[in-house]
């Protein structure tokens, strides 16, 4: 069994509502939720290798508070098919606009940048391409078959956009054989229009049972963050519908405003209600939970998959 995994701290200010003004909001991180720079040896070789490949990674462009520990380990998530998404979500630091036609390299140099980084467990995301026929699932396809050229055994695992809920783009990333499939629901039902306008609840939850109807064998895997107003009902109603469609893996995260474009945190949960929601979700019948402030989709993402599958 995976623990949830989170730093001992004192307890929190009291929740606030979504309606509070932002002079009310939480100004001061907590102890919790701070990072120590790291500027090792290997963090700078990470960033050599893909400022010399020219790739994205979400680790810079969603300013992720884990940026400096992952590429110090050696590894980076990806961001492929640009660095504009057309979708405008209020969390997501991401630079939002109509993107530039898909580079075909792109694939065979986040290939070259993995080989190169050692990497053995491959985390792929993307921005939505919305204004692709394909949704750019193909392309999807395409950096796994190039990874597992030039890898012999890497493992791939995918955090997708919704594909606009197409099942077909969904069983073309699904046939290329990634590990783990992936795909963030981010936030309550009653908290979209606010925090995720251009996406669905329903939606999301759709591509997760599309995803294990058509590939049983691969596990699905899903996250929130917490922080936007959500009550914990809410938030275990939508652990509830994760089961419902038989999603195997949960984190559960902080959100942290990347700049003040973003939406504003409403409060920081502590790491003992990350505990106690990550025991819930255990009893749920999750098959890996990884819940606490820091937590991310990708973080820790090949030893939580190297335990689960020599679980399976």
């Amino acid at each position: 069994m995976i623990e949830s995994r989170t730093a001992n701290a004192t307890s929190g200010k009291p929740a606030l509502n979504i309606n509070d003004s932002e002079e009310d909001l939480p100004k001061r991180l907590p102890e919790w939720v701070k990072r120590t720079v790291l500027n090792t040896e290997d963090n700078r070789k990470v960033r050599g290798i893909l400022k010399e490949g020219n790739l994205n990674t979400i680790c810079e462009s969603g300013r992720c508070p884990n940026k400096g520990e992952c590429w110090a380990r050696g590894t980076a998530t990806y961001l492929l098919m640009g660095g504009l998404c057309t979708r405008t979500c209020k969390f997501c630091s991401v630079n939002k606009g109509l993107p530039e036609a898909l580079d075909p390299d792109e694939p065979a140099r986040v290939a070259t940048a993995s080989a190169k980084m050692g990497l053995r467990h491959v985390v792929l995301t993307s921005v939505n391409r919305d204004d692709l026929p394909d949704q750019g699932a193909n392309h999807f396809a395409r950096t796994i078959e190039a990874l597992k050229e030039a890898i012999p055994g890497v493992n791939v695992e995918v955090l997708t956009p919704d594909f606009q809920g197409r099942r077909e783009c969904i069983k073309i990333v699904l046939d290329a054989g990634p590990v783990v499939f992936n795909h963030n629901i981010e936030t309550v039902p009653r908290l979209y229009r606010k925090v995720r306008p251009g996406s669905k609840y329903d939606r999301s939850l759709a591509v997760l049972h599309a995803a294990k109807e058509l590939a049983p064998s691969i596990p699905t895997k899903s996250g929130l963050m917490l922080g936007l107003g959500e009550t914990e009902e809410e938030v275990k109603e939508v652990l509830r519908d994760l089961r419902k469609i038989d999603c195997d893996f949960l984190t559960l995260g902080q959100y942290l405003r990347p700049s003040r474009e973003q939406l504003p945190v409403k409060r920081y949960v502590t790491p003992e209600e990350f505990d106690e929601l990550g025991k819930y979700a255990w009893t749920l019948g999750f098959k890996m939970v990884h819940a606490g402030p820091l937590v991310r989709s990708s973080y820790h993402a090949e030893e939580l998959s190297d335990q689960i599958h020599n679980q399976i």
